[in-house]
């Protein structure tokens, strides 16, 4: 790391004094890069810009008359309004909530209310009609504003943000710096019950962002995609404060549907993504591998086996071997042009939130990418531990970073303890107590192991072990996952416990439900047709052969089979995209109790 650019801890204190610094060390480099719908071009806006439009927001904020403490709420996509937005308000003492985009009326409502939120800013109309819904539980905010014009239907609180921010303005003192003063509020996206509200302090934050640098070099000349959204504390860390502290450049992407397009016109260097975006990739690939030549097949699998050996052999895991050689062909054949459709550019790509998938890591690095796995949670920060890229164990999440202590407890259980655990959660001190022991040892949920070099192994869920009536116990993730490498299964989950055999809900991609049908001699657009007994027959062998290196009585012996996928709108998935199971398991009680009939 660039030690010139890049700013320590005790130079910063807090997050907007790490604004501060960045907009003095490098005051023209190119901060962010954004696409303007209006003039419909992309948009550079550099550090000592982003400084002169904080002031406006600044200024826009003092006017509300705020008392430092109070919490502000953002929910926008990514854009480098959310940075102003949040850099303002952290200027003046002030605590942001971030709300996620995509969330149902209900569970904004609740934590707007929770966190007594002053001030929202928000998108679009869409956005406001949500909220037009549970108006009558947003009597705790003073003001909502708008990016985009909104009728205001009698609601004298609503702003434009052309009326609510000054033509210019200059930018205030920073309030006195505490770096133990509380920076934000991140709400946990509640896969059971009401979300709590972690409570981060701008050293936890700042802390792990320099930690983290010390473990993936982002340099000044980098270039990241950003398109998780800043609400998800892996992106508001990878995808923001690490690039300030080390002077990179952030391009927020359109859309997750224009991802190709933007990878081409951006072409980042590095790429900070959730499994989900590898695993679009790897599926895409194999579908196309499957229409070519058995030659353009044998050519790719060859390259694949090359490239693995080149890369153990490049971790110091494997001796050196004669194929090598073969690599440079190998990458100008196959490994190069899967590069290129990531830009060309990628030298370092990040994956978190959840396992990534053995194959599919392999695949990557195997191809050249250098794709290094990690582990962490909002309530620390997040970053907990990650691979490095000369030491990289793919099957595990790497060892903790420097500072961060781990340790396995009782059932298994991951503890954490270290500069970047929460202050705790926000107006509940029993969920607090129930996490982090008296020893300040935080209890992650997740069970794993660690081997001898430290690096950590995530092994399941505390709370989704499924328990069998014999005793046996199953990480129904770990099956999910390997279920999922089908693609016919869109989503999958497992039910099982305290039962005698293990059964299947499965949302089944359209596309392929098509093709099966079809082979099957089956009416794809009769809805009695997912329940026929060759369908099951048939969905059943294929989720036998996904699950076969699993343990024997880890077998499903039936399937419900459904083409309505589990979504945010629909109440079963949370804003992070993560499955509610009990919600799922709720929703379809009836097809459980029918799978288990007659036993």
């Amino acid at each position: 790391m660039e030690e010139v650019s890049c700013i320590k801890p005790e130079e910063a204190v807090t997050l907007h004094g790490l604004f501060l610094e960045r907009t003095k060390r490098t005051p023209e480099a190119c901060a962010y890069r954004y696409f303007d719908t209006a003039r419909e071009a992309w948009i550079s806006l550099s550090w000592r810009e982003m400084r002169e439009q904080v002031a406006r927001w600044q200024a826009a904020l003092l006017r509300e008359n705020l008392s430092a403490g109070d919490r502000v709420a953002v929910r926008l996509r990514n854009c480098p309004q959310w940075v102003m937005f949040e850099q303002a308000a952290m200027s003046l003492g002030l605590v942001l909530v971030p709300l996620y985009v995509e969330d149902r009326p209900d569970n904004i409502a609740y934590i707007v209310s929770d966190a007594q939120i002053k001030v929202i800013l928000f998108e679009n109309d869409a956005q406001w009609q949500d909220l037009r819904t549970v108006i009558g539980h947003l009597g705790c905010v003073r003001r909502f504003v708008s990016l985009d014009e909104v009728a205001a239907d009698g609601e004298s609180r609503l702003m434009h943000v052309d009326a609510w921010l000054p033509a210019q303005a200059g930018l205030q003192p920073e309030r006195e710096r505490n770096h133990h003063d509380l920076a934000t509020i991140m709400y946990t996206s509640g896969t059971t019950g009401k979300p709590k509200g972690v409570m981060l302090s701008h050293h936890n934050i700042v802390y792990n962002a320099h930690a983290s640098l010390q473990t993936f070099m982002i340099r000044p000349d980098d270039s990241l995609l950003s398109f998780l959204p800043l609400s998800h504390a892996l992106e508001r860390m990878a995808g923001y404060y690490m690039p300030m502290m080390a002077g990179g450049t952030v391009a927020y992407a359109r859309s997750i549907p224009l991802l190709a397009d933007d990878l081409q016109i951006i072409r980042p260097t590095i790429l900070v993504a959730v499994p989900r975006i590898y695993e679009r990739i790897y599926n895409a690939l194999h579908a196309k591998l499957e229409e070519s030549s058995p030659l353009k097949r044998m050519l790719f699998i060859a390259a694949v086996k090359v490239g693995w050996a080149r890369f153990e052999y490049r971790q110091g895991r494997r001796a050196w071997s004669p194929k090598l050689l073969l690599w440079p062909l190998f990458n100008l054949l196959v490994a190069g042009k899967v590069m290129a459709r990531l830009g060309g550019r990628m030298r370092l790509s990040v994956s978190g939130g959840a396992a990534l998938p053995p194959k599919v890591s392999e695949l990557f690095l195997a191809l050249g990418l250098p794709i290094i796995q990690g582990y962490g949670m909002t309530e620390t920060s997040p970053v907990v531990s990650v691979n490095r890229v000369d030491d990289n164990h793919p099957v595990t999440v790497g060892p903790p970073l420097a500072g961060i202590e781990v340790k396995i407890g009782a059932q298994n259980a991951l503890l954490v303890r270290g500069p970047s655990n929460m202050l705790g959660y926000w107006n509940n001190p029993e969920a607090t107590a129930a996490v982090i022991d008296k020893q300040g040892w935080l209890n992650t949920g997740d069970t794993a192991s660690i081997d001898s070099h430290g690096c950590v192994t995530i092994t399941g869920r505390l709370k989704e072990i499924i328990v069998m009536s014999n005793g046996e116990k199953l990480p129904p993730g770990d099956m999910e996952t390997a279920i999922m490498r089908d693609r016919l299964f869109d989503q999958v989950v497992l039910y099982g416990d305290g039962r005698s055999y293990l059964v299947a809900l499965a949302v089944l991609n359209a596309e392929q439900w098509q093709s099966l049908a079809q082979q099957l001699g089956v009416r794809a657009d009769q809805p009695g047709s997912l329940c026929d007994a060759r369908v099951e027959e048939t969905v059943l062998l294929r989720i036998a052969d996904q699950i076969r290196e699993f343990p024997g009585y880890a077998k499903v012996r039936r399937v419900s089979l459904t083409l309505a996928p589990w979504t945010v709108e629909n109440g079963l998935q949370t804003a992070t995209l993560k499955l509610k199971r009990s919600r799922v398991f709720e929703h379809y009680h009836k097809e459980i109790a029918h799978l288990y009939e007659g036993h």
